[in-house]
């Protein structure tokens, strides 16, 4: 990923050289600042040596002119939906972010109240403590707050036969992959399910040489899945084979860069940390199956809810997703310097994906198939195994499910529990396992008094 960072004032450039220098593992080469008259903006671009040119799109940028005319935004966001920006103008910084939060954006305010901002919090933290998460589509001139210029809506029925519907389907996933290959040798996570899976073999044609790569413990299921889909997409194929002890020695440095202490979320960062890192070592960029859970109705509780109440239940969790798993994807991959792309948050595919009938996305009748419509886009690319291979969380098919919670519970005591669960902001830790996280988080950073800007995964479970 790349990085920026920066202040509505001229004449900071030490304060952002610091800034940028906290989160410097994002990119690649020196950091660049702008000093204009009514700001300091920095960056450190992201183009790996590996990439044979930069993608058409950018991921975090800042310019030294007038604001991009808010056109310029809506067009980038609606093809690529990955993007941070700034831009000085006399009377401050003009700041935007696309409309799912793929790229991460914080802002904050000085002790004298001057405007600040950086791709992540760690980078805020030499300027200011009131640290707020910029929301996604949205668009903040200088002295305004934050205001939407693009949404997620449940739209009508698309009204075509299912058929249809999934060959329209299949035909974005195609255009979303190819418009974000950057070089002829890229990378693919990949558990042996049907989302990183379908992204793979898609990318697959596309490529000169494509490495897979997979991690989890010892004979873990989605091993033996991933497997069977670098055979069959013919890659390179590399396993990250992780045990308790190697968990336990990455977690520091996982909460680190994921800047958070939610359960499900560290755990599920933590393959995710491990197989990046390997990833670094052979490619400059690579993609993730991201998002075709809250898409296309992945989740086992999906099934409970009433047809009717889908679709805007699928737009909430997919608004939910920029402090959430996308932070895992981002932060994993930027922690070594590794562009990482997500097609299933492709706009055109997401603007689609609302429009399909919630009952082509779980079938009702049967065995109730979650992400049915994804299935039939995907028949014919991918082995019938995996094709309909019933969704697991990630950290259960590798393997680590328990894991963590036991160490917690030898590690916190029930008086520990009693005694620390009740956060300065009022937060309530919701486990023990959820408490060992946080005593790392604040070794790393300290208390907040406010932390509205770190996301809590839904549903997640409370001791």
């Amino acid at each position: 990923m790349s990085a920026i960072a920066g202040i509505a004032r001229q004449g900071e450039r030490a304060l952002v050289k610091q800034m940028l220098d906290k989160i410097a593992y994002r990119g690649h080469g020196r950091p660049r600042i702008i000093e204009l008259d009514g700001a300091t903006l920095g960056v450190v671009a992201n183009v790996p040596a590996s990439i044979r040119q930069p993608p058409s799109f950018f991921q975090c940028a800042v310019w030294d002119g007038p604001r991009p005319p808010l056109p310029m935004a809506e067009q980038v966001g609606a093809a690529h939906s990955a993007f941070s920006l700034a831009a000085g103008k006399p009377d401050g910084v003009f700041l935007a972010r696309d409309a799912i939060g793929v790229r991460p954006l914080y802002y904050g305010r000085t002790e004298d109240g001057v405007l600040c901002f950086a791709s992540e919090v760690k980078a805020l933290l030499d300027a200011t403590r009131a640290v707020h998460e910029f929301p996604p589509g949205c668009l903040a001139d200088p002295g305004e707050q934050p205001r939407p210029f693009r949404g997620l809506h449940v739209e009508d029925a698309a009204g075509l036969p299912v058929e249809a519907l999934a060959r329209r389907l299949r035909l974005l996933l195609e255009q979303a992959v190819a418009r974000r290959i950057d070089a002829p040798a890229m990378g693919s996570w990949v558990s042996g399910g049907l989302d990183s899976s379908a992204i793979a073999a898609l990318a697959r044609p596309h490529l000169e040489i494509l490495h897979t790569f997979a991690g989890g413990l010892e004979g873990a299921p989605d091993l033996a899945y991933a497997r069977q889909m670098a055979d069959h997409l013919h890659s390179e194929h590399h396993e990250v084979i992780v045990t308790v002890p190697g968990l336990l020695k990455a977690l520091p440095q996982v909460i680190y860069h994921l800047e958070s202490f939610d359960a499900l979320l560290v755990r599920s960062t933590l393959l995710n940390y491990l197989v990046a890192e390997a990833a670094s070592h052979f490619v400059g960029s690579s993609f993730s199956g991201e998002g075709g859970d809250e898409l296309f109705g992945g989740y086992d509780y999906l099934k409970e809810i009433p047809v009717e109440e889908l679709p805007a239940e699928l737009v909430e969790i997919t608004g939910r997703l920029h402090n959430t798993a996308l932070q895992r994807v981002d932060r994993s991959a930027s922690a070594h310097g590794l562009v990482i792309y997500v097609p299933l948050l492709d706009m055109d595919v997401v603007d689609f994906a609302l429009r399909v009938p919630p009952e082509w996305k779980i079938r009702r009748d049967g065995e109730g198939i979650e992400k049915y419509i994804f299935r039939l886009a995907m028949q014919g690319l991918l082995p019938d195994e995996v094709l309909w291979r019933p969704k697991a969380k990630f950290w259960q098919g590798a393997g680590v499910e328990t894991l963590l919670e036991e160490q917690a519970r030898e590690t916190v005591t029930d008086a520990d529990f009693a005694r620390e669960r009740l956060l300065p902001n009022g937060w309530q830790l919701n486990t023990k396992e959820e408490l060992l996280y946080y005593r790392i988080f604040k070794e790393h950073f300290g208390e907040f008094a406010d932390l509205s800007w770190m996301g809590r995964t839904k549903g997640a479970p409370v001791a």
